[in-house]
């Protein structure tokens, strides 16, 4: 049939999809090709939650387009939605298809010929049965975002929020787990507003409960998660469950409550702060991991400093730092004109850095000399003596052996914190 090249860029989500277009592609006959070899078809899955987003798209596009200018090429993902202009004239030729659409672009590839170049067939399809080049799998299980928070543009390239039903979801992992996967992280565009959109009461929880019912699926991992939907059900569920992961990623964005509200983040900086402290008196080795959005136009140092202060309080294991960028079509950049310049941004994200090594390395020294269960991944590229896997509550460790440790669950003792990884014997 021809050879075909993925790029994705973006989150868990955008990569799920490009997994199960993948699939698809590979079924009707299509050989896959690394890096450096030009394919007859190129299909580039976008991301726009940043300035930074649309160029790497924009510059994935071009690069296709330079390693093979006769090939097709396919533009999906959040760019697809909303920016086709920037596109056509990255490459005046490619197809451009929704995002609900991207889950057909191997049934309807006819239409590339088509006058208008947009696929219009919106079927669905069944899931993933793999994850090419992971040892866990991301499944998705919801869509969209009602949040409309004032500085993003996802909720309208996204849409509303919708969720897969249970039953489907049970499938796809039961898949999943016979070809061998251990750990499977449930995502979704805002993963707590499951079930909300279903016509019977069914929740996060619910699919987790589904989930542990699963024979051979020993982890399950939730990926990012609003403050507002960490529900005392959920708290309560994995504090007794085996199977889910102690390790909630859950976005802060702001510190400063004058801020959150700008954002119209819809919880103030007390709120987020009782509930981490809820979450670790019932959970105490949970590892919280977090986003900061930096330099919302606003901003002041005063502002800046309550964000720095909330860090410090919940002692996070990772800190996701963004700058702010400025979206067309959101509140934030309709109302907000006066934006905090490039230099004091930069400096802000380096402080904020520099706490957030600090925070990793004081949550980790509490593991030091203990015994834990780490999921092993991949060997090291520059150091192939070593393996590299993580703990439940997201610790990255690092195992010296000789034998080959992928994709096993095995017990070691951590020993030295060794920049962003931790160091451990097996036994």
């Amino acid at each position: 049939m021809g050879t075909i090249k993925f790029y994705t860029l973006g989150c868990k989500v955008n990569q799920y999809e490009t997994q199960l277009i993948r699939e698809q592609f590979i079924q009707a006959g299509f050989k896959e090709l690394g890096d450096g070899q030009p394919a007859d078809l190129y299909i580039i899955n976008t991301c726009t939650v940043t300035h930074r987003a649309d160029s790497a798209s924009l510059n994935f596009i071009r690069r296709a387009k330079r390693e093979n200018p006769k090939a097709k090429i396919i533009v999906t993902g959040c760019l697809a939605e909303l920016d086709a202009d920037k596109i056509k004239n990255a490459c005046a030729l490619s197809l451009i298809v929704k995002n609900k659409d991207k889950a057909n672009i191997c049934k309807d590839l006819s239409s590339f010929n088509s006058p208008t170049h947009e696929v219009t067939n919106s079927q669905t399809i069944n899931g993933i049965s793999y994850f090419k080049g992971r040892t866990r799998a991301f499944l998705k299980i919801q869509d969209g975002c009602d949040n409309f928070c004032s500085y993003c543009k996802v909720p309208l390239v996204r849409g509303r929020s919708r969720s897969k039903p249970v039953d489907e979801i049970v499938e796809e992992a039961k898949n999943l787990v016979k070809n061998g996967f251990k750990e499977i992280v449930l995502c979704g565009i805002c993963l707590g507003a499951y079930g909300k959109d279903l016509n019977h009461q069914i929740s996060l929880v619910d699919v987790i409960g589904a989930l542990e019912k699963l024979a051979g699926l020993l982890r399950i991992r939730l990926s990012s998660i609003e403050a507002a939907d960490v529900s005392d059900g959920l708290i309560d569920k994995m504090a007794e469950s085996k199977n889910l992961c102690r390790h909630l990623h859950i976005p802060i964005q702001s510190g400063d409550g004058e801020i959150l509200k700008k954002m119209n983040r819809r919880y103030c900086r007390d709120d987020y702060l009782n509930l981490i402290q809820r979450i670790k008196s019932l959970i105490p080795e949970i590892a919280i991991t977090t986003d900061v959005l930096v330099g919302f136009p606003t901003e002041t140092e005063n502002n800046f400093q309550n964000t720095v202060g909330l860090i410090e309080e919940i002692l996070p294991l990772k800190v996701h730092i963004f700058p702010y960028s400025r979206r067309e079509g959101t509140p934030a950049a309709s109302s907000f004109k006066d934006e905090i310049s490039p230099i004091i941004i930069k400096e802000r994200i380096q402080r904020l850095k520099n706490l957030s090594h600090s925070c990793a390395t004081l949550y980790k020294k509490e593991f030091l000399n203990k015994d834990m269960d780490v999921l092993i991944e991949e060997r090291l590229k520059d150091n192939p003596d070593f393996w590299e896997g993580y703990t439940d509550n997201y610790i990255r460790v690092l195992v010296k052996s000789s034998h080959n440790l992928k994709n096993q669950l095995i017990n070691v003792s951590l020993k030295k914190i060794v920049k962003d990884s931790v160091l451990a014997d097996l036994y």
